[in-house]
């Protein structure tokens, strides 16, 4: 598949198109890409049952370059990127939205804002968020100190210490995510990170598209508490928690029937 490029905000955005049909975006999470997260959640198969599947790397992960600003990593402007996205592919009808972690908090700032641009959302692994924010925050600060002042190894050792240990999913398959973000600005991207949050409990509440929500067990990173409270404050969602490897290996055949 061609990889493209959209310039946006001091951003040079990799993303790519494959298959034809309604179109269902997705958006990865923190330190990961595009082509990482097909270890989390791989969808390819939609672009062979008649679907439009957009994949894009966000600015500074990946493919896609960012400047060192991490203001520019804000979630707010990550959905910017997102809506840019969307215009770049000339999609224009309500769309399937996939996200993992960061993706999920660009999705749902995304859709607070334009409610009327989304059909049906995916949210994986729903972030900390609220009450829970400002502990993550800090460890996205001492990851950021870490890397400018010591680089990649230190920051492995500092996650294999800390709540940003390996999920049980993950450890059960044995993969140990690798950093996908641009060395030059992973401190920024971090930073970003740690300057946002999902929108409000109110604002999320007047969501009225369907909803599906992916959590996993045991991950601090992770915790179920949001998946839960976001499945309380948006009508009518589903809620599916994976236990295991085996749990989440059913996820692109929960989302290829939710999408329908």
């Amino acid at each position: 598949m061609p990889d493209l490029t959209l310039s946006r905000a001091g951003a040079a955005l990799s993303y790519d198109v494959t298959g034809d049909g309604p179109t269902v975006l997705q958006a990865h999470g923190l330190t990961s890409s595009r082509d990482a997260d097909l270890d989390l959640l791989d969808l390819r198969r939609l672009a062979e049952h008649g679907r439009r599947l957009v994949r894009y790397d966000a600015a500074g992960h990946g493919r896609s370059a960012g400047p060192d600003d991490p203001e520019r990593y804000r979630w707010t402007t990550l959905a910017d990127d997102l809506f840019a996205v969307l215009d770049a592919v000339g999609q224009t009808e309500p769309v399937d939205a996939v996200g993992i972690s960061m993706g999920t908090g660009t999705i749902l700032t995304a859709a607070v804002r334009h409610p009327e641009r989304f059909r049906r959302l995916v949210l994986g692994l729903p972030p900390t968020a609220w009450e829970t924010r400002p502990a993550q925050a800090a460890i996205y600060g001492q990851m950021a100190d870490l890397l400018e002042t010591q680089g990649w190894d230190a920051l492995m050792s500092l996650m294999a210490a800390s709540a940003l240990a390996l999920p049980p999913v993950l450890a059960e398959r044995g993969v140990t995510p690798e950093p996908q973000l641009q060395p030059a600005t992973a401190p920024a991207v971090l930073r970003g990170a740690a300057l946002s949050d999902l929108p409000s409990p109110k604002r999320i509440a007047t969501l009225r598209m369907p909803v599906l929500l992916l959590p996993w067990a045991g991950d601090a990173g992770h915790p179920l508490s949001t998946a839960e409270r976001l499945h309380e404050l948006i009508p009518g969602s589903e809620l599916f928690v994976a236990e295991s490897a085996a749990d989440a290996d059913t996820w692109p055949e929960r989302v290829e029937a939710f999408l329908g």
